[in-house]
């Protein structure tokens, strides 16, 4: 009995270790002063912008707000606090219907555990508010690798991690290996996922070990030449298109092979993958739809057969939302985080087997 009391004792005394203080003090480190990663242009006067729109020209109102959006870019960190926060400042503050808060204008906190990036926490903060927001407490104060995901449809003036002042925080070397840009639509952006970590980009990026670098603009993905413009500028090994979503069939006729030879005279020489459309529920039962969306399917198909004879380094890949994506639609246009983890696997494979060719593995 004696034994049990002392080993009950023990037990106590290690949580109690654990837990956070209640009256914990922090200390905050902006968190483009650690490493600030998924940037495909590294040259913005604000560092959670995507793109420099006072240089680049041509975005409408609304592409502005998503260029300068930070969707896709993450920080990463060391830290032995028992807890993690975050105050944000924000500019552009989005609170759209079809999408979670947490990922429209929160932070979705991944943490090493053997080897892999594991959930951690995720919570949403409040619009010009500089609140202190409590990511996670009571944790050991062993030093732990992180990966915090920023809003991915919300515009950043501040973001600072705040840690114990009696703990360490540092900035983590990426494990994430070349630099792999990727275009696309809302799919890309991540329209209709719980947390900015689940977008299809950011789960193949965990699942692969690539760094991708996401330029998803929602409903405005139509291979305009201003985009192409950002994109010829890109440090970038691979390119990824998911192009074919947003624009119609006249468009994607009109647009493709012009887009390509752009793109392609800037980067000569590393591979531009194209995905074809995903299948939109929406057509299950109006016509309208349904013809739409054929149109533009077949578009694509019948284009990229062309391009990938007519262009070196071309590629077209189908991505599929699995075999539920009839229960994963949310509004639908656009998967749940079910249906984009298919996604992300369904890519995998192919893109892989392409970016072996170019010695990116």
């Amino acid at each position: 009995m004696k034994k049990i009391f002392v080993i009950a004792a023990l037990l106590a005394g290690i949580t109690a270790m654990a837990q956070t203080p209640k009256n914990a003090e922090y200390v905050y480190t902006e968190a483009s002063d650690l490493n600030l990663i998924g940037k495909i242009l590294s040259d913005t006067p604000n560092p959670y912008h995507r793109v420099d729109t006072c240089k680049y020209k041509g975005f409408t109102s609304g592409e502005n707000d998503q260029v300068r959006s930070s969707a896709g870019l993450a920080v990463l960190f060391r830290t032995n606090s028992t807890s993690i926060t975050v105050k944000a400042d924000y500019g552009y503050y989005n609170t759209g219907t079809n999408t979670m808060g947490i990922a429209l204008r929160g932070f979705d906190l991944y943490i090493k555990k053997d080897g892999e990036w594991i959930y951690a926490a995720s919570k949403a903060g409040n619009p010009g508010s500089d609140k202190e927001i409590v990511l996670i407490k009571d944790m050991d104060d062993s030093m732990k690798e992180c990966m915090l995901y920023l809003p991915m449809y919300s515009e950043m003036y501040s973001v600072k991690i705040g840690v114990e002042n009696t703990a360490s925080i540092e900035s983590l070397e990426s494990p994430f290996r070349h630099r792999i840009g990727i275009f696309g639509s809302s799919y890309t952006q991540g329209i209709s996922i719980s947390r900015p970590g689940m977008s299809y980009p950011m789960q193949f990026m965990r699942h692969t070990g690539l760094q991708i670098l996401s330029l998803g603009c929602s409903g405005n993905c139509k291979m305009q030449p201003y985009f192409a413009d950002v994109l010829a500028d890109a440090d970038v090994d691979a390119l990824i298109f998911d192009a074919f979503s947003n624009p119609n069939a006249e468009m994607i006729k009109e647009r493709l092979f012009p887009f390509i030879e752009k793109v392609q005279a800037a980067h000569p020489d590393i591979p531009l993958i194209f995905m074809q459309t995903i299948y939109r529920e929406s057509r299950n039962f109006s016509l309208s739809s349904d013809r739409n969306e054929q149109a533009k399917m077949d578009m694509a198909a019948s284009l990229m057969k062309e391009a990938v004879k007519k262009y070196d380094n071309v590629y077209f890949v189908i991505p599929n939302t699995g075999k539920d994506a009839r229960e994963s639609s949310v509004d639908g246009t656009h998967p749940s985080d079910m249906g984009y983890m298919a996604w992300a696997r369904s890519i995998e494979k192919p893109i892989l087997k392409i970016l072996k060719k170019y010695g990116i593995r």
